[in-house]
């Protein structure tokens, strides 16, 4: 086997390829819908009633506009009746394949007009289609969406109406799946053009060869129907790409939406040397960034054949061709080449796509599909201190080699600079090192390897209060670890250090210091599962001048964001009976997002510093807590007046951060990284030696980063820790030119620790003036506080 043909043995996404031909007036039969598979197609788009109901409703129309003229009452309106569908309407029944049609709405029903009878009628027609196809079995059906936007001057009761209706179809069609056919933008010349009810003209988009086009207007419409359909999961978008593709912040936008179809026009295509439809490289740059999803789009292509032929009727005679059409024995032994076998019926553009499709990337490490899976799935943050984790949570945390690489060589970094500068040691064996919440033992193995690779002798022990991870532990240090470790079980606060003599039980036991305290505390936010909290617990056993902990500082940022999907599971599993879905921070591998934020902006980056923590503390801290501790200072009610002692009063946090936004747009929450500097070494800068007069370069600092601008640079492929999403209880829309200002805290009682968060949304009316044009609730994490 060839290596070309290895390489496509890897797995790439896979393209689900549709036809949909606007001209198509009945539904396909079986033979031709098995044409269109041929053609290279997976599925099909019918129609649900035909040209018959059309002149029906078209008859309707006229009738009632009539009357309505001729009504002179005061205060009265025909209301009209679409009557129900009859066997002369439609051609469409259950049947085999019927299942695997998306169906068409009409397209010539205006739900947007000003006409009470043209959007009355067309509300009908729309809730009659939805009905029958949902009876008939099939899952979706396209909808054309509103042919002008809300954010041109005098639609916006058009694009309410039509939210209106779509909410009423969802209603009525309890099983069936509705996607909104819009255009990513209103691209000139490329309008959608359809003979309405309203008058039976033409009608399009008006000409915005003369105006500025505002390409985020039909975003904005989308905006008003989902969410006056409150985010229904059944509710999605069928994408149509344009020609010429916008700024990559609409791309963005585009992208954090519920698109299920991308669909493609004849227009957006161009020819290749060889004459055959492609797209340009701009074009196959944004499929394959929508084709990493984990629900990546299908494709739909639009009015580029193949032409299906009409079924033979019963009785209809077969045309027998002349005997010269066919060939002689000898001609028919000769062997057609590769090139005269190949099917004539492949369709050129679907057979494109699945060139395109050969042409994707195969899928890398952080893709593999158990990773994928994780892609924008809520999971509710852990509680370490409360409660014991199962071996299957610690496998997972172990799956990430690129974390331990960093912690050893923080490790080594900080044993070669120990031995380098001849510090003193807490034992007279090495360097002692206290691995805290060692779980399964990772950290315990690479402390070891860090030891043997620097050659600085050092004595391990590992700590660790989960009963069930002692045990393991244990057997770890017999099999694995020569014995060469002391395992403590105990929570590690609690740890008075190594025992020097006497036992643990005797009051006169004498206890000694860790020269390095290594932690895996870090939470997705840095401090969210309590790391501060437990290393201020455990620094007492820390060597006063000399001692080191790992991680040395950690720093958590935010980003607003747009995240529909994520904002729709929330809202489901609040109607589902969970009271705090809205207040729970939850860990997510966020995928599916647009970063609202301006990039580039002085002094006002994407992602900003909300605060920072620091180990280990000053002495003078670690007093002023056991101060309050022991009740000697009179507490300050834990930075929330909440009650308790204010022993950890020095771990609450708040920030106030401005985020600019040029576009506008919807933030549904807040995105949270951390960063943290594992260990810093003290090694004096780079300096030229006088003997040689080369440069000495000072050591770099081993960091660790989920930040999405920092990752790669910092601990490139970590997979470790997800973000955290602090979602808002409604959506927060903004308009152009706005600046989002963040508040948080990091609120303490003693007992626990727990977040709250609000935003604003400013835009500048004049040089020096602001006004506020919208804001969220004050959310807050109380009632899912992380214990202590």
């Amino acid at each position: 086997m060839s290596t070309d043909t290895e390489s496509y043995d890897e797995a790439r996404p896979v393209f689900y390829i549709g036809q949909h031909d606007s001209a198509r007036a009945e539904p396909l039969t079986d033979l031709q819908y098995g044409q269109v598979l041929n053609a290279g197609f997976n599925y099909v788009t019918s129609p649900i009633t035909n040209g018959h109901f059309h002149e029906r409703i078209k008859t309707l129309v006229s009738s009632s506009i009539t009357e309505l003229k001729a009504n002179t009452s005061s205060g009265s309106r025909p209301d009209p009746i679409v009557q129900p569908l009859t066997g002369d309407d439609t051609a469409l029944y259950p049947g085999t394949y019927t299942s695997g049609f998306v169906a068409y709405s009409s397209p010539w029903i205006d739900l947007c007009s000003s006409n009470h009878v043209v959007s009355s009628i067309s509300r009908q027609v729309l809730n009659l289609e939805v009905a029958y196809a949902n009876f008939c079995g099939v899952r979706s059906i396209i909808v054309p969406g509103p042919r002008i936007d809300a954010a041109k001057a005098g639609s916006g009761q058009g694009v309410a109406q039509y939210a209106r209706a779509i909410q009423e179809a969802l209603l009525v069609g309890t099983r069936i799946n509705i996607i909104i056919h819009l255009p990513m933008y209103r691209e000139p010349g490329l309008e959608e053009t359809v003979d309405l009810l309203s008058d039976g003209n033409s009608k399009s988009q008006t000409d915005s060869r003369k105006e500025n086009i505002d390409i985020f207007s039909t975003w904005d419409s989308w905006h008003v129907i989902r969410t006056t359909c409150e985010y229904d999961n059944r509710l999605v978008v069928a994408l149509r790409l344009p020609k010429m593709l916008p700024e990559k912040e609409l791309q963005s936008r585009w992208y954090s939406e519920p698109v299920q179809y991308l669909t493609l026009s004849p227009q957006i295509f161009q020819s290749n040397k060889a004459g055959h439809p492609s797209l340009s490289r701009k074009h196959q740059d944004m499929i394959a960034w929508y084709m990493r999803l984990k629900h990546a789009p299908y494709f739909l292509l639009c009015d580029v054949g193949p032409e299906v032929k009409p079924d033979r009727q019963e009785g209809e005679a077969v045309d027998v061709a002349s005997s010269s059409d066919f060939p002689s024995l000898s001609e028919a032994a000769v062997q057609p080449t590769k090139s005269e076998n190949k099917s004539t019926s492949q369709n050129a553009h679907s057979a494109y796509l699945q060139h395109l499709q050969r042409q994707q990337e195969p899928f890398g490490y952080l893709e593999q599909p158990n990773l994928t899976n994780f892609q924008d799935w809520l999971q509710s943050p852990l509680q370490p201190l409360s409660d014991n984790l199962e071996s299957v949570t610690y496998e997972v945390f172990e799956g990430d080699p690129v974390k331990y690489h960093q912690y050893e060589m923080a490790c080594a970094e900080a044993l070669r600079e120990w031995s380098e500068q001849k510090k003193p040691t807490s034992s007279p064996i090495g360097v002692v090192i206290a691995v805290a919440g060692s779980g399964r033992g990772p950290l315990v193995t690479r402390a070891l390897r860090a030891s043997k690779t620097t050659g600085v002798p050092v004595q391990v022990y590992a700590v660790e209060k989960n009963p069930n991870a002692y045990v393991y532990l244990l057997r770890q240090n017999q099999k694995i670890w020569d014995g060469k470790v002391t395992v403590v079980k105990t929570d590690m606060r609690a740890w008075k250090g190594p025992l020097l003599s006497g036992s643990a039980n005797d009051e006169t036991a004498v206890y000694g210091k860790v020269d390095i305290l290594v932690s895996e505390l870090l939470g997705s936010f840095g401090d969210n599962e309590l790391s501060p909290e437990c290393l201020d617990g455990i620094q007492h056993v820390l060597a006063p001048e000399h001692g080191i902990s790992i991680p040395k500082t950690y720093t958590a940022h935010i980003s607003p964001i747009s995240t529909p999907r994520l904002f729709a599971d929330i809202t489901q599993r609040l109607a589902s009976g969970d009271p705090h879905a809205f207040q729970t921070p939850f860990v997510v591998r966020l995928f599916q997002l647009d970063f609202v934020a301006q990039r580039g902006v002085p002094d006002r980056p994407r992602f900003q510093e909300c605060w920072e923590f620091v180990h280990p503390l000053p002495q003078v801290t670690m007093d002023m807590v056991e101060a309050r501790r022991s009740g000697g200072v009179v507490g300050g009610g834990g930075g929330s007046m909440a009650g308790g002692v204010g022993a950890n009063d020095h771990n609450s946090r708040h920030c106030h951060l401005t985020f600019v936004c040029r576009n506008r747009g919807v933030i549904h929450g807040l995105a949270g990284y951390f960063e943290s500097v594992l260990y810093a070494p003290t090694t004096t800068p780079a300096s030229s030696s006088p003997e040689s007069g080369e440069t000495m370069e000072a050591p770099t600092a081993v960091e660790i980063s989920i930040l999405p601008d920092q990752i790669d640079r910092k601990s490139k492929d970590m997979i470790s820790w997800f973000p955290i999403f602090f979602p808002l209880k409604n959506p927060l829309y903004f308009p152009p030119d706005s600046e989002l200002e963040v508040s948080m805290w990091r609120q303490t009682d003693d007992t626990k620790v727990w977040y709250e968060w609000m935003v604003e949304a400013y835009m500048w009316v004049g040089e020096n003036q602001r006004v506020k044009v919208g804001g969220s609730e004050m959310c807050s994490s109380r009632k899912v506080a992380c214990l202590m």
